[in-house]
């Protein structure tokens, strides 16, 4: 039987947290190591009040290879969920060397430890971004793979290249795994997402306009071929989002083809007004928002087809939009 441990790079970030919680609650025991660029130590705090456990952590950058290959090997781990990567579409198109670097060096330092120690499963964070403006909705796995919006969007699409090849040489099995928008909070308030500086997201920036912490919420763009001109995304539950990744690690191990893809999403569309509506309806608070102008990098809109992962996987989608914008509005409430 293999061992229960699982890797968890970038670990402590937002999506990392809840899939560690829900890795615990199913039985595992994640491992995990984060730098800590956009992550608090205080997480790790939310985790054990969360679960009663207390995992291990390391503080370590990726791009650290040898060190990658020591502890892959101490800990004797299973499997590896790959979350350590810059995210931001906006920061991207301003510093496209620095996202290149870290998400692309990062895969390929961690493949290498990886081989080195003889680790073959690893589950990656991919994106929607890979589809780019897709031409028909809602995309599909078999979406064809068009030119990235954004330099964040194609180190996803480079990232899956690398793992497709590498795969193809059966020293590693992938499920890829692209998320459509992450967002909410547990439902503990204890984790939740930790914007440094300025949010690049919606729910974030719509939440701490909310508490004050902002200005104004701009819309970027009211002119798109949308029923209410803003821009349709499909949001996911962060804690739906984790269980996918507790799914897959289950699917991971009993699959015999090296690489798989999947779809992470609800196969719903929503509009920025939209959402801002519903936070405004389910929270009873007023947001304070204007229109801007188009932001660049952002595609017009996308939501999944996620019946692949709803029959391999076993996975669906249980929370939806209010749940989205009320778990993150408590989450805001109880930060310092």
């Amino acid at each position: 039987m293999s061992s229960k441990n699982i890797l968890v790079t970038g670990g402590l970030g937002f999506i990392g947290s809840h899939t560690v919680v829900e890795l615990i609650n199913a039985g595992y025991f994640p491992i995990i190591i984060d730098n800590l660029s956009n992550s608090d130590l205080k997480v790790l705090d939310g985790i054990e009040k969360i679960t009663g456990k207390k995992p291990v952590f390391y503080n370590l950058d990726i791009l650290q290879t040898d060190d990658l290959e020591k502890i892959l090997n101490v800990n004797n781990i299973s499997s590896v969920i790959h979350f350590a990567a810059y995210k931001a579409v906006g920061e991207s198109v301003e510093k496209p060397l620095d996202y290149y670097y870290n998400n692309v060096s990062g895969i390929i330092s961690l493949l290498k430890a990886m081989q080195n120690s003889n680790v073959k499963n690893i589950i990656f964070s991919s994106s929607c971004t890979v589809y780019g403006q897709a031409a028909d909705l809602p995309v599909t796995e078999r979406t064809p793979l068009i030119k990235a919006e954004s330099p964040y969007g194609n180190t996803k699409k480079i990232c899956e290249e690398i793992l497709y090849d590498f795969s193809k040489t059966g020293n590693v099995k992938v499920v890829s795994l692209r998320y459509f928008n992450p967002a909410g909070a547990h439902k503990s308030s204890l984790i939740g997402e930790l914007p440094l500086g300025i949010p690049n997201n919606l729910i974030p920036y719509i939440t701490q306009t909310a508490a004050g912490l902002r200005n104004i919420l701009t819309i970027f763009g009211n002119n798109y071929n949308t029923p209410d001109g803003t821009c349709i995304r499909d949001y996911i539950h962060v804690v739906d989002l984790a269980l996918a990744h507790v799914k897959s690690v289950e699917f991971i191990n009993k699959f015999t083809d090296n690489y798989e893809v999947f779809n992470i999403g609800t196969g719903k569309g929503t509009s920025v007004l939209e959402i801002v509506n519903t936070f405004e309806n389910i929270n009873f608070v007023k947001l304070n928002y204007s229109i801007g102008e188009r932001r660049k990098g952002d595609i017009e809109q996308i939501w999944a087809d996620c019946k692949k992962a709803n029959s391999l996987l076993g996975w669906e989608a249980k929370l939806d939009i209010s749940d989205i914008v009320k778990d993150a509005w408590n989450w805001q409430k109880q930060l310092d």
